[in-house]
């Protein structure tokens, strides 16, 4: 039997607290708002009971941000698309913010089975002044589990509406890819961490982020598969090939915490889940 679920997250900027409302249709759903920065960033964590995806599942996403808002999203553990025999699983993410609006968009991997076949798409609208701090983590196989990644595809869509686009389909037995030098060179880890607006910035901001970037990356495990770069004047993208999750997503996080003082003047927490 095949799940369609569904959740609509709305933050607003009520008496100086950013707060969240939010209606599901099926298992998936937001666990309560907190605070733990103050009042100005709600924290949310979306949880998916059935703890992943076969064939035919949809998950459909949709989260707006008004004028002053800020929120951040998380999930406890990692989505999971399990194998198929037909059917292809979805994940489709929709964010829209408004001026001024803030999002931090920080879910924990996503777990790709051996004969999976999955599409996870997120595209964001931002309006001008708005801002969208993310990432996309994607771990292929269970290679520490012997269980590799050797069938099956994913297709991953990431948009910034209008202004930039990646877009690409991995293939399993696509040998070239999957270990060529060109390709994914062996690792089963790709993630990215992205900065996007909605108006372009000054030259000297987009510098800023790249700059703090390069930095942790240079004296980090993975500096060899690790880089950093600007593909339009209203994105910074960090992109990242590991063995495993655990190295890329610790990359990640320290980026974001070298990041968030730079852009927002805010220190780079973490949010509680992730100590756990």
């Amino acid at each position: 039997m095949s799940w369609h679920a569904s959740l609509k997250l709305d933050y607003s900027r009520e008496d100086g607290r950013s707060v969240a409302r939010f209606a599901h249709d099926g298992p998936l759903r937001i666990l309560q708002s907190l605070w733990p920065e103050g009042d100005a960033i709600c924290h949310n964590v979306l949880v998916h009971p059935p703890g992943g995806l076969v064939g035919g599942d949809t998950l459909e996403v949709r989260v707006t941000g008004a004028e002053g808002s800020h929120g951040l999203v998380t999930t406890p553990g990692a989505s999971r698309f399990y194998r198929s025999d037909g059917d292809i699983a979805l994940q489709d993410v929709r964010i829209r913010l408004e001026a001024g609006a803030r999002l931090e968009w920080l879910p924990l991997e996503a777990l790709y089975y051996s004969g999976c076949k999955a599409h996870n798409r997120m595209v964001m609208d931002l309006a001008p002044g708005a801002e969208l701090l993310g990432w996309d983590v994607a771990a292929l196989g269970l290679p520490q589990a012997a269980q590799p990644f050797v069938r099956g595809n994913v297709l991953q869509h990431i948009e910034l509406s209008g202004h930039w686009l990646e877009r690409g389909r991995i293939a399993a037995e696509d040998a070239r890819l999957m270990d060529g030098p060109l390709g994914l060179a062996g690792h089963r880890c790709l993630a990215s961490l992205f900065f996007a607006a909605g108006s372009e910035w000054p030259r000297a901001r987009r510098d800023a982020l790249l700059d703090a970037a390069r930095e942790v990356i240079a004296s980090h495990s993975l500096a060899a598969s690790a880089g950093a770069t600007s593909p339009c004047a209203q994105v910074v993208v960090v992109r990242v090939l590991a063995p495993l999750v655990e190295p890329a997503m610790g990359l990640l996080q320290a980026i974001r915490r070298a990041w968030r003082p730079l852009v927002w003047s805010t220190e780079g927490a973490d949010p509680r889940g992730w100590a756990i």
